[in-house]
């Protein structure tokens, strides 16, 4: 078994660490509600609703695991916090079951044929471009053969941004400078990695606006031209998004997995948030794999989600 293939202790206390700001809300709260309370009511039942849907579960979620929450209280004998604690990770745990959105793979074995092209997508300010230099990292340390494509020619900083992590890594970037077509870019940048022998090539895009429909058209383009070079690719289309920013989150998945095939999902920034509580409501609703979830700023934090390690970490 490869060291990508299952949680290190290190790894774990990571996840542990960067889950602690939402943890530490969500029982609080719980904590306070049940409060000489001796049995689980629907005035509990109401708060607990609030404080799931102030977490960031979404509303459709929350009220999923309200339902059967309630369920499990007609049949099962309630004496404490901790049976409650216990009946919402098991109910959670279910849930994400259900919806199939494992993605445990590793970076060492990668599906479909090589190289393996992922085109990141995501609006400024997610975390995408370091998202990929992380990714890059993770991929190089499994032995692969990276390539970069610095698609989001609108703004210089990505450009040079993604450069710098190609230097860090030492991986090939593609780049033709700023103000220049993306998809000639992402052409380029997938031409030259089938032709070196890449394992893995990983275009960025501008950061999109989620409501400008010109430029979520200019993500098709760049699909398009992608295909020309090796028929099937994006293999991925990986959709950053920003735990932190709860509700938005939903927003932007919305628009995007309207716009363009995402397949996968990236939420950044789970450390430094207590609305953790966005991944359960966007594995569920959205039914896309979240693939990576970033839980501190170090090249080595972002991590492959595994759905048994977060509830584990979120009940712990």
């Amino acid at each position: 078994m490869g060291i990508f293939n299952f949680f290190s202790k290190e790894k774990k206390e990571k996840l542990d660490q960067g889950l602690e700001k939402t943890k530490t809300s969500l029982f609080d709260k719980i904590s306070k509600a049940i409060a000489g309370k001796s049995s689980i009511d629907d005035d509990f039942l109401d708060k607990l609703e609030e404080i799931l849907v102030t977490s960031d579960v979404g509303i459709e979620t929350t009220l999923k695991i309200i339902n059967r929450l309630q369920k499990r209280v007609a049949n099962d004998k309630y004496v404490g916090t901790s049976d409650l604690n216990l009946m919402l990770k098991e109910e959670i745990a279910l849930l994400l079951d259900e919806n199939d959105n494992e993605n445990l793979s590793s970076f060492e074995n990668l599906p479909g044929q090589k190289p393996y092209v992922i085109m990141v997508v995501g609006v400024n300010g997610v975390g995408k471009t370091t998202t990929i230099g992380k990714l890059a990292n993770q991929f190089k340390k499994a032995g692969k053969k990276v390539v970069l494509g610095a698609g989001d020619t609108f703004r210089a900083a990505a450009v040079e941004q993604l450069k710098i992590w190609g230097s860090r890594n030492d991986v090939h970037v593609v780049s033709h400078g700023m103000n220049t077509d993306p998809a000639s870019v992402a052409f380029d940048a997938v031409k030259y990695a089938k032709e070196n022998d890449a394992d893995v090539c990983i275009i960025d895009t501008a950061g999109r606006l989620h409501n400008k429909i010109g430029l979520m058209d200019e993500l098709s383009k760049i699909k398009r031209v992608m295909g020309k070079v090796q028929e099937g690719t994006p293999h991925e289309i990986l959709l950053v998004l920003d735990a932190s920013t709860g509700q938005n989150a939903f927003e932007q998945a919305k628009h995007f997995t309207a716009a363009t095939e995402v397949n996968a999902l990236a939420l950044t920034k789970l450390d430094g948030t207590a609305k953790g509580g966005v991944v359960i409501g966007i594995a569920d609703q959205f039914k896309i794999p979240v693939k990576y979830i970033g839980v501190g700023e170090g090249i080595d934090d972002l991590q492959v989600f595994s759905k048994k390690e977060f509830v584990d970490s979120l009940f712990k």
